[in-house]
């Protein structure tokens, strides 16, 4: 992947100092000299990091970031003439997530700008993970791989089995009625009986004994979550 950088700086020297390290690095660079223009290029073709000044003509670099944080996380490196700690914890706390005083080394910069996008993509890895996970007390379920895991054990289910699972396992605590467990489990065009539904639950609850399925009477089930 090719990664976007949005450099907004009104001084050339600089510009074109970083414009040429980053693109050395691969990076594709767009330079804007001011935080209006870097605005119209957010809303056409939002970059995937900003290298920001805070010293800008009209709009200023610190009112840019926290227009930028209410739309988005993207990372937000601050570059500036400014070296007192209350100008850099004010950037950090209207969203930068890193600073650099001036004059810094071109090279520092793209070490960091390497660095956040490193750790950017950790942290998509972990929700992609994450997403793919579901876990109720004892139970716990890869959605992609379809397996099923109870206390850590690999558990064998067959494709009815894994649906409905993975239905009460993502609403834990939420009653569905026999109806509603048809429609979701074995599709809306489905003609049998809610027995079925019964059934189904039946072999569940053999193989999983202890799991906190329950009866809700006159209605369906539902999967309590006990912690």
């Amino acid at each position: 992947m090719k990664y976007h950088i949005g450099v907004v700086e009104d001084d050339k020297n600089i510009q074109n100092i970083v414009s040429a390290y980053l693109k050395k690095e691969g990076f594709d660079v767009t330079i804007l000299d001011s935080a209006e223009a870097a605005w119209d290029v957010w809303e056409i073709n939002p970059p995937d990091m900003w290298i920001l000044d805070i010293m800008l003509p009209g709009m200023d670099g610190y009112e840019f970031c926290k227009k930028i944080r209410n739309e988005s996380d993207i990372p937000i490196i601050i570059i500036s003439a400014k070296d007192e700690e209350i100008d850099k914890i004010l950037g950090l706390e209207l969203g930068g997530d890193d600073y650099l005083t001036k004059p810094f080394s071109p090279r520092e910069l793209t070490a960091r700008v390497k660095r956040l996008f490193k750790r950017v993509r950790t942290v998509t890895k972990e929700e992609e993970i994450s997403q793919d996970k579901v876990k109720v007390d004892h139970l716990f379920i890869h959605k992609n791989d379809r397996r099923v895991f109870w206390d850590g054990v690999e558990q064998e289910v067959t494709t009815k089995e894994f649906d409905m699972l993975l239905l009460f396992a993502e609403n834990p605590n939420r009653a569905f009625s026999r109806e509603e467990l048809l429609v979701k489990v074995w599709g809306d065009d489905y003609f049998g009986s809610d027995r079925a539904v019964d059934d189904l639950v039946k072999r569940i609850r053999k193989k999983f004994a202890t799991l906190a399925l329950e009866t809700v009477w006159g209605y369906g089930y539902r999967l309590r979550e006990e912690g």
